[in-house]
């Protein structure tokens, strides 16, 4: 049988290093918030079992969300999808383009109304209708 020759020293610093790492480590609720270690009363054989449930239960959940969800063709009618069948990338351009030519025709339609006299001639408006005698 051998006799340990190891210097007290050296087990003393590494009895205070342990100490020091003892006194760093996180509190019980701070690996509960970090989810290390479960926030249960459960006991620990019954653990796994019961994380399984929760699982089950969220899955579950998730199908019947999923069955419920409403179709495509639904979502574009209520204005919640775009009624666009471009790719997700180009949508916006379709948007900005699709804006722009209504602000084009509106502008050509604006340019292109008959004169108050043609209206007055037509009979659409009196003669004290008249915007320019305003």
């Amino acid at each position: 049988m051998s006799v340990d020759q190891t210097p007290l020293t050296t087990n003393l610093e590494r009895r205070n290093s342990l100490e020091k790492h003892l006194q760093t480590r996180p509190g019980m609720q701070d690996l509960k918030n970090r989810h290390i270690l479960l926030d249960t009363n459960v006991a620990p054989a019954l653990q796994s079992a019961r994380q399984e449930l929760d699982r089950q239960r969220a899955s579950d959940a998730l199908k019947k969300s999923l069955e419920k969800r409403p179709e495509k063709d639904e979502l574009v009618e209520r204005n919640i999808l775009p009624a666009s069948s471009a790719a997700p990338a180009l949508q916006a351009h379709a948007r900005e383009l699709e804006k722009h030519m209504l602000a084009d025709n509106l502008e050509h339609k604006i340019q292109n109304r008959p004169q108050p006299e043609e209206l007055i001639s037509q009979g659409i408006l009196s003669e004290d209708e008249d915007p320019r005698s305003a």
